[in-house]
């Protein structure tokens, strides 16, 4: 803690419970760390009071009296510097003393940072804060500790801070205790990661180090989730010696809580962890994935964390040190870091969680994780039994605003124990408390319903002919040569049939860069027919439903989809207007919607770009260009595979229509 006077005049010695029984845990906290704010007194996310909401609530719970209060410290340069580079460790050293309008220029190069006069003294504390709990914790001083900092730091990287860090807090303190203090005996360590994002930085910083085994669990969403890349996925695992010591563990989608987060700690984490058998835990305590957390978009209850933590105490001798990350909320970051400080004192026993049951997309995930890390961790091997991870929530969960009895529906309420609990706890008594349906959850649910009882046939010209590389639009991932993941479809069962068709339109490749496939063209089709044209289609089955998912992943792919691109009304109309541009894509290259005829009485739609578009590829405006050699491949593998052409004659066929004037 800081010098007392800052901490409303409290005495600033070391204090420890009378009770002999209670374990021995540290707190730090310093006023000093409020400084940090933004240069024109605006409204932030990462603001000082999340550090005072989390003082104040643990001073009422009385929760101080029983801790030993320890002082921040500035770090060293030299400890920063094992995970920094000096560069930027003068950078942040110097940046307050530096005119103010330097300043802004600095942070507005920088990824979602802000700086002030009093950045650099608070970054300097937050650091040396988790390296002097750390230190305490590993020297057996203390059972355990949490450093109530900011600003926070597991996205800062090595020459960059970035996403509201500065310095690396955690991957400094591990990196200390590794190679700084090795006659304490810490040769391995385990970092939990459970903030909602990614904690890009720490995994880089052990990237390549079997001392350090990283976790992450994070919402990812296929690298559209900040920090926005690749780097979250569970196919980074470490490189080296270190292959195998980081683990990733990317939700799909947002909404998930206690349930999920069990899964993966009974099913991944725990199981590495007793394999491993860490010497102390780092946590990187974020706690934006809680219930109301106005960027993480998560639901973990306070009670939620508690069971993760102590889960986390039956290893390392519960030598843990949790050091403050994200958490925007200021309720519930108040009460899930009160809840964790609780499971610390071993105030009370902590019961499991409800009957609630994981997403199904959260079972996806850690079958995924499971077997990309049984190469190295042999306990995740065996495959999950069906009777488990049948056990999954609903696509949806529903809140009623309804008092009355007649509409108190359980169809409409799916609400777990925690749940209610977290709202009691968050916001107010649930008795005050008006919950209203969350309309676009209904909506998304209620239209993708009506459209899967519908059958199209897709037809596919491009890359997508090629089966393997299409099923990446309906059960994500991505194929060779591809540069970015897909998302997939909320529908991931496969096409119910597959044919293949000529029809009278031209091929052509135009665009120079994508980002699914980089430099190089793509493949459009002109919407208007050509007795003397000729272009192979493979034709999928799949619902309308999933047609508008696909639609989305070739156009805008952060487009909301609360309602749907092309309906049941556009499919009718289409029949007679021959193609419709959905407007509410109409930034992507393929947003015209061309309707080809019908097989087996199902229309056929493809999607391609209007005849506007033609034009400026004719004119020029948009240039033409030849398909790059991976994306040039998938067709071929896509036409050989089909048995529609061989090796040779496909070959031909993509050069004559990348060469052919239109």
């Amino acid at each position: 803690m800081m010098e007392v006077g800052s901490s409303g005049g409290k005495s600033n010695c070391n204090r420890m419970s009378d009770a002999k029984n209670e374990r021995r845990v540290g707190l730090i906290y310093d006023q000093r760390m409020c400084k940090h704010r933004t240069p024109y007194g605006d409204d932030h996310p990462e603001k000082p009071d999340r550090i005072t909401v989390i003082w104040n609530k643990l001073e009422l719970a009385g929760i101080p009296q029983r801790c030993v209060i320890l002082n921040a410290k500035d770090a060293k340069d030299e400890y920063i510097c094992a995970v920094h580079s000096k560069n930027h460790v003068d950078l942040i050293r110097n940046i307050s003393s530096k005119e103010y309008s330097k300043r802004n220029r600095i942070a507005s190069k920088l990824n979602s940072i802000y700086l002030n006069e009093g950045s650099s003294e608070s970054a300097y504390l937050a650091a040396g804060s988790v390296i002097e709990v750390a230190e305490k914790v590993a020297k057996g001083e203390l059972n355990s500790a949490f450093a109530i900092v900011r600003p926070p730091g597991h996205h800062a990287e090595y020459d960059e801070a970035m996403g509201f860090c500065l310095f690396n807090n955690i991957a400094i303190a591990a990196s200390f205790l590794l190679d700084q203090r090795p006659e304490l005996g810490i040769n391995k360590i385990l970092i939990v990661d459970w903030d909602v994002h990614h904690g890009n930085g720490t995994q880089k910083a052990f990237w390549s180090d079997p001392r350090v085994l990283f976790f992450s669990v994070h919402r990812h969403e296929f690298g559209s989730f900040y920090p926005a890349n690749f780097d979250g996925f569970y196919t980074m695992v470490g490189e080296g010696p270190g292959a195998g010591y980081n683990i990733n563990v990317p939700w799909e989608n947002g909404r998930c809580g206690d349930a999920d987060y069990l899964a993966v700690w009974d099913h991944v984490l725990v199981p590495v962890a007793k394999e491993f058998n860490p010497d102390i835990i780092l946590v990187s305590a974020g706690f934006d994935a809680a219930v109301g957390d106005p960027l993480g978009g998560c639901r973990l209850t306070p009670h939620g964390y508690s069971v993760l933590l102590k889960k986390l105490m039956d290893f390392a001798q519960g030598r843990i040190v949790l050091a403050l990350e994200g958490g925007y909320n200021l309720d519930s970051l108040a009460n899930s870091a009160l809840a964790c400080m609780e499971v610390l004192l071993e105030d009370k026993p902590i019961s499991e969680l409800s009957e609630a049951y994981p997403f199904e997309s959260t079972w996806r995930v850690i079958q995924a994780v499971r077997q990309v890390l049984s190469a190295y961790w042999p306990t995740l091997a065996d495959k999950l039994p069906t009777k488990l991870t049948d056990q999954k929530a609903p696509p949806h969960i529903l809140l009623s605003s309804s008092e009355s009895d007649d509409e108190d529906d359980e169809a409409s309420k799916i609400i777990s124990k925690d749940l209610v609990q977290a709202i009691e706890d968050v916001v107010e008594p649930i008795s005050k408390l008006k919950i209203e349906y969350n309309h676009d959850e209904v909506n998304s649910a209620l239209w993708r319903s009506k459209l899967s009882k519908t059958d199209i046939w897709y037809a596919s010209f491009g890359s997508n002919m090629w089966k393997s590389r299409f099923l990446c639009y309906i059960e994500g991932g991505q194929v060779i040569g591809m540069k970015k993941l897909c998302s997939g479809s909320v529908d991931r069962n496969p096409p119910k049939e597959t044919r293949w068709k000529a029809f009278p339109h031209r091929l052509f490749f135009g665009r120079d860069f994508t980002q699914t496939w980089g430099p190089g063209g793509v493949a459009f089709l002109d919407p208007r027919s050509n007795s003397e044209d000729k272009a192979y289609v493979c034709l999928y089955k799949i619902t309308l439903e999933q047609f508008n998912d696909v639609l989305l992943q070739e156009n805008v792919p952060d487009h909301d989809m609360n309602s749907p691109l092309f309906d049941l009304n556009a499919l009718d109309s289409i029949l007679n207007e021959g193609s419709i541009p959905v407007e509410a894509v109409k930034r992507g290259w393929y947003h015209n919607v061309v309707y080809l005829g019908k097989k087996d009485d199902i229309p056929i739609l493809t999607m391609t770009c209007p005849l506007s578009v033609i034009e400026s590829f004719k004119s020029g405006e948009i240039p033409l260009c030849a398909p790059s050699k991976d994306y040039a491949d998938t067709l071929v593998r896509g036409l050989v595979e089909g048995k529609q052409l061989s090796e040779g004659d496909a070959t031909t066929y993509i050069q004559v229509a990348s060469t052919k004037p239109l």
